[in-house]
């Protein structure tokens, strides 16, 4: 699978770096690829302090730096190796953040010998296959910049650093002055999780096609990995299905409030899903089941026990509406959109929510889940709910996300893997602060400081590390109608959210953490990032 570490062509990139970078010398396995046993007791990767002037976010998890300096000129050009359309896209795509504001030509190609000076040099040939599937190794000379990871997923990631040690100006869609630098030293880095995820809310209030991919491409500079698009609500459904047309015709056609909703077709939604891949996001979509589910009532009478259809709804109370578990046809209604969606998404996850079903009984509910559960087995996709279902017997491949714990634990114990997002203190619709003009503040305020000084291994008792799937940042909308509010309660929190889920638990700090983020004000004005200028963080 790996190319020979001793060819020709990486013996001579060796001796092209070797007089000048620093090495960590420890190879210990990455935490990705490790136990939650292991990554207690391994031996810890050596690291060097990250000054705030070294503002990378999330923190990677071994850094050396020499004190040079590599500059990007005119005349660098950018080499893929080996030649396939994936990693020339990968490549393709760095030149392209990197041109607007250089305003240099930055021709990429595939490397047919050693790069010469002065070039940035992608490949996976030789890598450190301990590095896992996201991890990645980037050395930087005054002569050279080297990107190396087993899998093309670890290059975007260490992209993502890379632009990250550049000037912030580099964001910019204008050409800008320069120098173009980057700090010489050695980055081994590679996640502590492999769910690192943003959940928005299109139902309460619908965001288009562009909408979510200018959140894409914001999620990916901090390897964010997942987006969970929560399509369907009592307020909306946001998705077209053939079979079942007048759920995005009537259903999806308003919103809170009463404005005029929205929803996906299906070759958009597939565009959005393509677009994702190319970020190395996986789309995890959410059709909200048996409650939330007024905007499907509203739109077929059948699903309704009465047989009448309630009028659409446009309010933000929660837990009226039930689906009738005792029709057949309900069970038909939902193989017909799990087949629909999963035929469109090619990630191997579908989540059926399952929160909140207070006009559902119990002994029904649980009935309908473990139901369920096998429709969506049937069409290749593990079931992903919130924590109620763990009132269920589940699937060995099912996953219950956590957002208040108490049900969590269940599904711990039945051996199921879980995603937390408590909503104290990972919700991206709780207030800042009770000055915030948006937002909600039913499980409180979340500051800066609040949304990252906490640990998904002991925020629950009785869920531990092993446990744990990654973490997730859900955003809700009642409060949140334009891309701006989407961006203003998003940043600069879910920056904290990644580095949860990236960097090493060991070494985490909120001192240390707030002068880089700091350093990343800047950043986010160059990009056009409508975000909360915490008074606890020194914005430069």
């Amino acid at each position: 699978m790996f190319a020979n570490p001793s060819s020709q062509k990486y013996s001579a990139l060796a001796a092209l770096f070797a007089a000048t970078f620093i090495l960590t010398s420890c190879r210990t396995p990455p935490e990705a690829l490790m136990s939650a046993h292991t990554r207690e007791t391994a031996t810890p990767i050596r690291k060097t302090a990250i000054t705030p002037t070294i503002a990378v976010i999330p923190r990677p998890a071994s850094v050396a730096f020499t004190g040079e300096t590599f500059t990007l000129t005119a005349d660098t050009q950018i080499f893929v190796e080996p030649d396939s359309p994936e990693l020339l896209a990968v490549g393709q795509y760095l030149a392209e953040r990197l041109r607007p504001a250089t305003a240099y030509p930055l021709p990429m190609q595939a490397a047919t010998g050693a790069p010469p000076p002065g070039s940035i040099y992608l490949t996976t040939s030789g890598s450190d296959p301990t590095l896992g599937e996201e991890g990645y190794e980037l050395t930087v000379t005054p002569q050279a910049v080297i990107l190396s990871a087993p899998y093309p997923a670890g290059l975007f990631w260490g992209i993502q650093t890379l632009r990250q040690l550049l000037p912030p100006a580099v964001e910019s869609l204008t050409p800008q002055a320069g120098p173009w630098t980057l700090p010489a030293g050695t980055i081994r880095d590679w996640p502590r999780f492999p769910w690192r995820g943003m959940m928005l809310d299109v139902s309460r209030h619908f965001f288009g096609p562009a909408e979510v991919r200018r959140l894409i491409d914001l999620l990916a500079l901090y390897k964010i990995n997942r987006l969970h698009l929560h399509l369907s609500d009592d307020q909306g459904w946001r998705i077209e299905i053939r079979s079942w047309p007048n759920l995005a015709f009537h259903g999806g056609s308003t919103q809170v409030g009463g404005g005029p909703g929205g929803y996906y077709t299906q070759e958009e939604y597939a565009d959005l899903i393509a677009y994702a891949r190319s970020r190395y996001i996986i789309i995890v979509p959410e059709i909200d089941m048996p409650g939330h589910t007024n905007a499907a009532l509203a739109s077929y009478p059948e699903l309704n026990c009465d047989g009448v259809a309630p009028p659409l709804y446009t309010g933000t109370e929660v837990g009226f509406s039930s689906l009738c578990l005792e029709k057949e046809v309900t069970y038909r209604f939902v193989d017909d959109v799990v087949s629909e969606i999963a035929a469109l998404t090619p990630g191997p996850y579908f989540h059926i929510g399952g929160d909140e079903a207070m006009a559902t009984p119990l002994p029904q509910y649980i009935a309908f889940v473990e139901r369920v559960q096998h429709i969506v087995q049937s069409h290749g996709k593990q079931m992903i709910g919130w924590e109620e279902i763990a009132q269920a017997s589940l699937l060995s491949t099912s996953i219950a996300q956590v957002w208040h714990g108490g049900m969590g634990r269940e599904a711990v114990r039945q051996g199921n893997r879980v995603i937390m997002s408590p909503a104290f203190k990972a919700y991206l619709d709780m207030k800042y602060t009770p000055d915030t003009p948006l937002g909600l503040h039913w499980a409180g305020y979340i500051e800066v400081r609040d949304a990252y000084e906490w640990d998904p291994a002991t925020v629950a008792e009785g869920i531990g590390e092993e446990h744990i799937l990654g973490v997730e940042a859900p955003l809700w909308t009642e409060t949140i109608q334009t891309m701006a509010d989407i961006e203003w309660m998003t940043f600069p929190r879910l920056m904290g959210y990644a580095e949860i889920g990236w960097s090493p638990a060991s070494g985490r700090d909120w001192e240390e953490y707030r002068s880089r983020l700091g350093r990343h004000g800047s950043r986010l004005e160059a990009l056009g990032v409508n975000f909360y200028r915490s008074p606890q963080v020194p914005w430069e």
